[in-house]
C-alpha cells in the first residue's frame, strides 16, 4: 500500500508541475487571485462549472479570458442584460426565403470557455437557457440537439443580489455550478502592482498559449486516479447529510435551514477535494483539502430560512457551524 501511495504522489507531483508554466503566463496579467485561479483551474480539471461573485472591477473576466488563451481554448463571452434572449445565448432557425429552408446559427455557447458575465442582469428564462448545455453538454434548436466542445464549461461572474438590477438565479440553475466563489478586493501592495501594470492607455496583457487541451483531459484521468478513503468519504457524507438534518449531529440550526445540500454536492465536494490534492502535488485527500474547498462547494446549495435572515445569518455561517462540530477523520 505504501508503494501505491508513493506511485500516486509521483504521478501528482509530475502532473502538478506540468502546470507550472500555466501559472507563470496568467501572472503576467493577473495580479493576486491565486484563490480564483486555483479554483478555476479546479472546475477545468473535474468538469464543473464556476460562478464567480463580486463587485466589478475585480478582474473575474479577465482571468476567464487569459486561461483560455493559456490553454488554447477557445472562449466566448455572453453579456446577460435583462432584454437578453434565449436565441441570443443558444442559436437559433434562420428562415431562407429563397430555398424555404431553415438554416441553423449557432450561439455564442458553443466554445470551449463559455463566459456568463453578470449572469443575474438577465431575467430567469433566459438563465434557464444554460440549463440543457451545463447538465448534458448539448443544447436544442428546433427539433435537433447539437454536443457542445469538449472541454466544454461555464464560467458565471454575477454581481452581489443586492445590487440594484439584479435578479435571483433559479435554484435548479444554482446547483448545476461546483463551485462558488466570492472575491474580495486586493490588498494594498496588489493594487499598487495593479496600478503601475494597468496606469497605460492601452495596456499589453496578451499571454502565450503554453498548454492545449490534451493535457487537460490528462488531468482529468489524474484526478480520477487520485485516492480518498472510505473514511473521508463518510465524512464527506455527513457534511452534507449535516446540512438537511442537522440534530441528528447535535447542532440546533434546524430552523434556520430552509433546505440543505443535494446529492449533487457530494459528488462535487469529493471530486472536488481530489482535484486539490492534485494541486498540492499529492495522490490521496486529506480532511483538509474537504474543509479547504467545502465552502465553495456547499455556500449556494444550503438555503436559509426567514428567520436566519431576520437574524443576519448567512448559510456561510451555519456551514462553519457543520465543520467546526464534525469530528475530523
Amino acid at each position: 500500500m505504501t508503494d501505491d501511495v508513493q506511485e500516486l504522489n509521483r504521478k501528482a507531483r509530475e502532473r502538478r508541475a506540468g502546470l507550472d508554466p500555466l501559472y507563470r503566463e496568467i501572472e503576467r496579467v493577473i495580479v493576486g487571485q491565486r484563490t480564483m485561479i486555483d479554483r478555476l483551474l479546479i472546475g477545468l480539471m473535474t468538469g464543473g462549472h464556476i460562478l464567480l461573485e463580486g463587485v466589478p472591477g475585480l478582474a473575474k473576466t479577465l482571468a476567464v479570458r487569459t486561461l483560455a488563451r493559456g490553454l488554447h481554448l477557445s472562449f466566448s463571452r455572453i453579456q446577460f442584460t435583462p432584454d437578453l434572449l434565449p436565441a441570443d445565448v443558444i442559436g437559433t432557425q434562420i428562415y431562407n426565403p429563397r430555398t424555404g429552408e431553415f438554416t441553423i446559427k449557432k450561439g455564442p455557447v458553443f466554445a470551449n470557455l463559455v463566459l456568463a458575465d453578470e449572469i443575474n442582469r438577465a431575467p430567469a428564462k433566459v438563465q434557464s437557457a444554460l440549463l440543457e448545455a451545463m447538465q448534458e453538454k448539448q443544447v436544442t434548436i428546433g427539433d435537433n440537439s447539437y454536443l457542445l466542445e469538449s472541454p466544454f464549461l461555464v464560467m458565471a461572474t454575477q454581481n452581489p443580489i443586492e445590487q440594484e438590477g439584479t435578479y435571483p438565479l433559479p435554484e435548479a440553475q444554482v446547483d448545476r455550478f461546483m463551485l462558488k466563489l466570492k472575491l474580495t478586493y486586493p490588498s494594498k501592495d496588489e493594487e499598487l502592482t495593479i496600478l503601475n501594470r494597468m496606469s497605460v492607455v492601452e495596456p499589453k496583457l496578451t499571454i502565450d498559449p503554453v498548454l492545449d487541451p490534451s493535457f487537460l483531459f490528462a488531468l482529468r484521468d489524474a484526478v480520477d486516479e487520485i485516492y480518498i478513503d472510505d473514511k473521508i468519504k463518510r465524512y464527506i457524507v455527513d457534511l452534507v447529510h449535516a446540512t438537511r438534518k442537522p440534530g441528528e449531529y447535535g447542532l440546533e440550526i434546524a430552523s434556520l435551514i430552509q433546505y440543505g445540500a443535494s446529492p449533487r454536492a457530494t459528488i462535487f465536494l469529493a471530486r472536488a477535494a481530489k482535484a486539490m490534492a492534485l494541486l498540492d502535488g499529492r495522490g490521496y485527500v486529506t480532511p483538509q483539502d474537504v474543509k479547504s474547498i467545502g465552502h465553495d462547494v456547499l455556500r449556494h446549495r444550503v438555503s436559509v430560512t426567514y428567520e436566519a435572515e431576520a437574524e443576519d445569518i448567512t448559510s456561510e455561517a451555519l456551514l462553519q457551524r457543520i465543520f467546526d462540530s464534525l469530528k475530523v477523520p
